[in-house]
């Protein structure tokens, strides 16, 4: 969609007459180099937009998997039902939370079967959590340092095109012993023309990277809480095991 935004902000400027150039005949006219340049920054923008759209798909169904899986394994805790909790976080596979969760409870679990003492079982579970928190981390992260190499590069290649397509509008006017505004003025404008594009590829990934770091960040929270909530659930159970 931002990729047919680009697109459609340049032929509605064409189209007003906010440009007096016509798009096709300056691709004709460019030369190899600013065409490459193009090129690159169009590859750039399709990548980005994928991991955009992959990214949203990721966070929405973890979001809306989380706010069913919270519920259900509270309930399923709280009467003690350490198997039905294992089975309802594997029903949610795309839940952060249940991702993080059923990996403490199955160490758990384990060192019950074992018989390992109380104070073991803990440290255990909360190793077990830390980890699975630094996992689905890492996986929530994927393709976000793309996104910020992007923002911050697609300007400074699109510069690159720019002062390309302006030294080669110079030795235009050398070769056709020209001078004046006239006679550069069609192929600075050319070579404007990747700038832009690279401002239109910047911009979009710049916005996207910082709210995607922002869901990530309460993703962290989330997982946090709950692996302390979990600890404290663990520390409980072990401690009526031991009264008993």
């Amino acid at each position: 969609m931002l990729l047919q935004l680009q697109v459609w902000s340049f032929l509605l400027l064409q189209e007003t007459g906010a440009v007096s150039f016509d798009l096709r005949s300056m691709w004709n006219q460019m030369g190899w180099l600013a065409k490459a340049v193009v090129i690159a920054l169009f590859i750039m923008s399709a990548w980005s937009i994928g991991v955009m759209i992959d990214r949203l798909i990721v966070y929405n169904a973890a979001r809306k998997q989380s706010r069913l899986f919270a519920p259900a394994v509270a309930g399923a805790l709280r009467e003690g039902k350490l198997d039905e909790a294992i089975k309802i976080a594997d029903r949610y596979k795309k839940s952060h939370l249940a991702k993080v969760v059923v990996a403490g409870l199955q160490e758990f679990r384990a060192h019950q079967v074992s018989a390992e003492i109380p104070g073991e079982i803990v440290e255990a579970s909360s190793r077990a959590l830390v980890r699975a928190e630094a996992i689905v981390h890492s996986e929530l992260e994927r393709g976000i340092s793309g996104l910020a190499t992007i923002g911050s590069t697609a300007p400074f290649v699109g510069l690159f095109g720019t002062v390309v397509g302006i030294i080669n509008a110079f030795k235009g006017i050398s070769t056709e012993k020209s001078t004046g505004l006239g006679a550069v003025a069609g192929g600075i404008s050319e070579a404007l023309v990747t700038t832009a594009i690279g401002l239109f590829v910047a911009i979009p990934a710049v916005w996207m990277f910082n709210y995607f770091n922002g869901k990530i960040k309460s993703f962290d929270v989330e997982m946090g809480n709950s692996s302390s909530e979990l600890v404290d659930y663990f520390l409980k159970r072990t401690q009526q095991g031991a009264a008993k």
